[in-house]
């Protein structure tokens, strides 16, 4: 056992979600402070503006409502996407203006950091540490993106020469814009995921229509504010509230919506797929996320990164371990230790500097949460650490002996609860990760190179991240899943790449 696991963990946990948070930054404070963007309305034709439907914010540890927002009906969506794609058609700013733009939206975001870190503890209820994570990232996405845009433009030259008959015959690609993008957010990184779909469209020349979570809405109004104020052209962004059944369907019937960008359920994603059409798409999707820890790892380092993947954003993250996977022969060592990590975690108050988990999104959620939990413990698990949920608040919790078919193991869980399974192979481990419909991320835990090169190529999925946690994500990598965890890529090379077009161009002497 470490001499201060509890100490350790904070630190691992920061270490692994690329949080640095100042122990002398001031506390993210409830209170009602926070509406604005014009208190709170909807971006549409170049204006906030309010509505006569409106739906309720509240705190997600107190449970008081802190906003009431403007919800978008389908005739504010069509204006949205129509004036949009007027301002794409009037033409595009240049690459250079794009960068400049980019760039001055991230020293905003900076400058705004102690408002942007308090929205997202009070919508969302993550912690203190994980909404400095939030905005670290995001400064970091726009920054990456406005990088991006000054080379957007690159192509390749073509060898026309190597094809008999074409001497002197020149040929070379360019990226274009490929016109209005939707973006669809969710509740779970209200300001990071909203930044990875908003600034990589923009890099590459996009107009964006914004959808976020009904559930954290007032975060993703601020950074559209913040683009504004960077300069950002009004008519490259619109922001639509609301349900996600009512306006996402609206989104969809738009014609001139040129790509969606979306992360959510493999449900959802499926239906946007299949009325898409023939436009594109990058869908980011559901995932049972594992974590695969041979019996040569070193446990002092693996075992806090792991705890603070499976816990912290009390596990409402697609790559959340669900289930750990532990070689036989530390898998009694993993569970005490596992098990004591999970009691010594501060779950709770999200303000409490010292907390690691806060509630989750909703008290339904937890219940949810809570009783398929208690199904497995009926079918014959044991419950090393957590348990009930008490409201939205839900311990850190730990099962293991977990029946297969317990709902903890096939279904994704999205909550903070891990099941630790034991396995003997190489061969096993990865047939356990490969029999789930879905394929987003596993972390490999080893000092063998030949077990590493082994996981990486036989697990089906979009990322593999040896002696890391299967949440390990650079925000300019590329970052996607494959199976029933959707397709395509983010992080802002590869999501530019995504939005536009290869257009080929010959020239003939």
């Amino acid at each position: 056992m470490q001499n201060n696991p509890a100490e350790d963990l904070r630190a691992r946990t920061q270490e692994n979600s690329d949080v640095n948070p100042s122990k002398d930054a001031p506390p993210a404070t409830g209170g009602h402070s926070q509406p604005s963007p014009a208190e709170t309305g909807l971006f549409v034709e170049g204006r906030w503006f309010q509505t006569d439907s409106r739906f309720p914010v509240v705190d997600k540890f107190s449970g008081e409502t802190i906003a009431e927002v403007a919800s978008a009906g389908a005739e504010d969506v069509a204006r949205a996407v129509a004036f949009c794609h007027a301002a794409f058609s009037d033409g595009v700013p240049p690459p250079h203006r794009r960068a400049d733009i980019l760039h001055r939206a991230a020293t905003l975001v900076e400058q705004d950091r102690g408002a942007f870190e308090a929205g997202i503890v009070a919508e969302s209820g993550f912690t203190r540490s994980d909404a400095a994570g939030e905005v670290n990232r995001c400064i970091q996405t726009l920054t990456v993106s406005a990088e991006e845009a000054r080379r957007f433009e690159e192509g390749e030259v073509v060898p026309l020469g190597g094809a008999p008959g074409h001497d002197g015959r020149l040929a070379f690609t360019l990226r274009v814009p490929i016109g209005v993008v939707a973006a669809i957010t969710p509740f779970n990184s209200p300001l990071n995921t909203v930044a990875h779909k908003v600034a990589p469209a923009f890099a590459a020349g996009n107009p964006v229509v914004l959808k976020p979570a009904a559930y954290t809405p007032l975060t993703a109004a601020r950074l559209c504010q913040v683009m504004l104020d960077a300069g950002m052209p009004s008519g490259f962004l619109a922001l639509i509230q609301g349900a996600g059944s009512k306006v996402g369907a609206a989104i969809l019937a738009q014609p001139d919506v040129r790509f969606f960008t979306f992360t959510g359920s493999t449900e959802v994603g499926l239906r946007i797929q299949q009325v898409a059409g023939l436009r594109r798409t990058q869908l980011e999707l559901g995932s049972i996320a594992f974590t695969i820890l041979m019996g040569d790892a070193d446990l002092d380092r693996s075992l806090p990164l792991i705890v603070g993947a499976c816990f912290r954003k009390a596990g409402q993250v697609c790559t959340s371990i669900q289930t750990l996977l532990v070689q036989d022969a530390v898998a009694d060592e993993v569970k005490d230790r596992m098990s004591e990590l999970a009691r010594q975690a501060k779950f709770g108050d999200p303000r409490d500097a010292d907390t690691l988990v806060g509630p989750m999104i909703s008290s339904d959620a937890a219940a949810r949460a809570t009783a398929w939990t208690n199904e497995a413990i009926d079918a014959g698990a044991r419950l090393l650490a957590g348990g009930d949920a008490a409201g939205a608040k839900m311990p850190p919790t730990v099962l293991t002996d977990v029946p297969s078919g317990a709902r903890v193991l096939t279904e994704e869980v999205f909550a903070p609860v891990v099941s630790v399974v034991p396995f003997t192979s190489v061969d096993e481990a990865i047939a356990s990760v490969n029999a789930t419909p879905y394929g987003l991320a596993t972390g490999v835990f080893t000092r063998d190179i030949g077990h590493a090169l082994a996981m990486a190529r036989g697990l089906q999925v979009g990322g593999v991240h040896i002696n890391n946690t299967c949440s390990s994500r650079v925000d300019l990598m590329p970052y996607g899943g494959v199976k029933d965890s959707g397709f395509g890529k983010e992080g802002p090379r590869y999501a530019m790449r995504e939005m536009s077009d290869e257009r080929l161009i010959t020239i003939t002497p």
